[in-house]
């Protein structure tokens, strides 16, 4: 017994350095999460919902901070957590958002919270977009489905640091144009003119003005230039695998294109392995990689 012991304290305490070192920036217990009140629920689309929560404590809610690109673990406690991008301005102090599509158990639990229920978030982990490398670049953000999620709070930004870009442009795709997220944010780009935004869906519809067309089709119809400009992209994996072929295509290097890759993420913390791809672990050393990181890495993805 006392060599089981000693056994298990060894193991307690290796547990213990690693979770200190990997996830230093969470501060305090990377296990613990923050207490936070579901402050507003917004409806995006039949399966998806924008979540706006609120820190308890009022010390959280103002020292609260993350880099765009960055992810969270939102919980339902008593039935579990999952990883999501964090969508709100990394500006914005009153809360914290998160857009969640309904697809197990864990997300339809989030998507039967009300307004006040409370929630544990263990946030932020992960690297974030290089925003400040990014500066006097063009942006190219292209875009499918709930992948808008993992790329709105890089959008925000950059539109908040308009004057730091020389150029945004933003391609959107979605099955239907009920399926696309953030109705609201499609309107004021719309209406910018320091903004070039192209909406696509993937078949043709009554009433529907807009390209029609696969977003990788659509994106080598709209053949950008490559020069001084990096390619974002985020949304179901065959559109991402196709979207980087594309790229390829149209003349974009490999340090140029970056994705990220937010749902190999399990614990958060790099502890339980499920996420690593040869000697990375996606919720340390990413969710965000550039392409030529990517192609240091086993084919495993």
């Amino acid at each position: 017994m006392a060599d089981n012991g000693k056994r298990r304290l060894a193991f307690a305490d290796v547990v213990a350095g690693a979770s200190t070192a990997r996830a230093g920036k969470l501060g305090g217990n990377p296990y613990l999460p923050e207490v936070a009140t579901v402050a507003q629920i917004i409806r995006e689309t039949p399966l998806i919902k924008t979540f706006r929560m609120r820190f308890d404590d009022p010390r959280v809610r103002e020292n609260f901070t993350f880099l765009p690109g960055q992810v969270g673990q939102l919980g339902v406690f008593g039935v579990g957590e999952a990883t999501f991008a964090i969508t709100s301005r990394p500006s914005e102090k009153e809360f914290v958002q998160f857009s969640v599509m309904k697809a197990g158990e864990v997300t339809s639990a989030i998507h039967n919270l009300s307004e006040g229920d409370k929630v544990g978030i263990r946030a932020p982990m992960g690297c974030g977009f290089p925003v400040e490398a990014w500066k006097g670049q063009k942006i190219l953000y292209v875009m499918g489905g709930i992948g808008s999620a993992a790329l709105k709070a890089t959008i925000e930004y950059t539109l908040e640091h308009r004057a730091d870009y020389a150029g945004v442009s933003i391609l959107y795709g979605a099955t239907a144009p009920e399926n696309f997220t953030y109705q609201y944010d499609i309107d004021d780009w719309q209406k910018r003119d320091d903004v070039d935004l192209t909406l696509t869906i993937d078949r043709e519809c009554d009433g529907w003005q807009c390209d029609v067309g696969l977003v990788p089709h659509v994106l080598e119809r709209m053949n950008p230039n490559p020069g001084n400009t990096i390619a974002i992209t985020c949304g179901p994996p065959i559109m991402i695998k196709f979207a980087l072929q594309s790229f390829k295509k149209l003349g974009f290097t490999d340090e140029q294109i970056y994705t990220t890759l937010e749902k190999r993420m399990k614990c958060g913390i790099g502890i339980c392995g499920r996420c690593n791809v040869g000697p990375k672990y996606v919720c340390v050393d990413g969710p965000v990689f550039s392409l030529a990181e990517l192609g240091e890495l086993p084919d495993e993805l």
